[in-house]
């Protein structure tokens, strides 16, 4: 028998130690997961009782009734315009910023840089009665309305996301050698063509995760959605709280409707993982 103190036994017990503790944190992470999937096919008066985590029988009712206890499908198509919308213009925006940057030592561009940074230090909720201002002010002296509007949304949006999205993609671009520009422009291509037919193809992860990020941030965001918009521009985050009444809260809805909405998130995040995680380390080495 190998003696306990012998070398081979600290690699197998490190093994099985860690193991045991990713096996734990697994069941932690997914104890909620399990809660929400159970309670959304639970009766109501189960739900509203004593907890159980394997109840007596099973319906799919609730995934019927959360389309008709709100207005379910308008708040996605809201969602999806607004989150996407401001995915599109983040990363519209974000690649000729960030070309700038990684490819011209223009004068500011160590200033612009610290900027665009420092602006991720503030908390949002500074920013919500400044714009909210700006935005009824702005509708009422020229009648864009941007208040209540998708579009006022998808440019609230455009501001989170698009200082980290223009620091992610300089980062991208550094690792991309400056041999490909001047190759490309020495076949007659200009600075928009290099970077439309080399740089650009030669970043797609970076700009998957770019997108990824952009469309997370307005997707779940709860705060500037609840003041920004109105019954017809209400997106999911907002929406879901219709399902609390003032004499009853649909907690089998709510857990039925969450699911719903976190699938395109988890299923976009899943088949585009691996280009996530090329473009995040990519620019974090360089």
């Amino acid at each position: 028998m190998p003696d306990a103190r012998s070398p081979m036994a600290a690699p197998r017990s490190f093994v099985w130690t860690r193991r045991i503790v990713l096996t734990v944190l697994t069941a932690f992470a997914l104890a909620p997961v399990f809660v929400m999937v159970v309670s959304s096919l639970k009766p109501l008066q189960d739900v509203q009782g004593p907890f159980r985590w394997f109840p007596s029988g099973f319906t799919l009712r609730p995934y019927a009734d959360i389309w008709h206890t709100v207005p379910l499908a308008r708040y996605f198509v809201n969602s999806l315009l607004v989150a996407g919308g401001a995915t599109l213009c983040s990363v519209a925006v974000a690649i000729f910023a960030a070309y700038a940057v990684s490819r011209y030592d223009f004068k500011g561009r160590r200033f612009f840089s610290v900027t665009i940074l420092s602006t991720q230090m503030f908390p949002g909720i500074l920013f919500l009665l400044p714009l909210f201002l700006i935005f009824v002010n702005l509708g009422n002296a020229t009648g864009i309305a941007l208040y209540g509007s998708r579009g006022g949304l998808i440019l609230t949006y455009l501001t989170f996301s698009l200082p980290f999205s223009i620091w992610m993609l300089a980062g991208y671009f550094d690792s991309i050698p400056r041999d490909l520009d001047e190759a490309a422009m020495v076949d007659g291509c200009g600075p928009l063509g290099a970077l439309f037919r080399v740089v650009v193809p030669a970043a797609v992860p970076g700009i998957v995760a770019v997108c990824v990020y952009a469309f997370m941030t307005a997707w779940g965001e709860v705060l500037f959605a609840s003041v920004m918009t109105n019954d017809t521009t209400r997106t999911l985050a907002v929406g879901l709280q219709g399902y609390a009444t003032q004499t009853d809260v649909y907690w089998n809805q709510v857990m039925a409707a969450s699911l719903v909405v976190s699938v395109p998130v988890v299923a976009g995040f899943l088949l585009l993982q691996r280009y996530l995680v090329a473009g995040l380390t990519a620019g974090a080495v360089k």
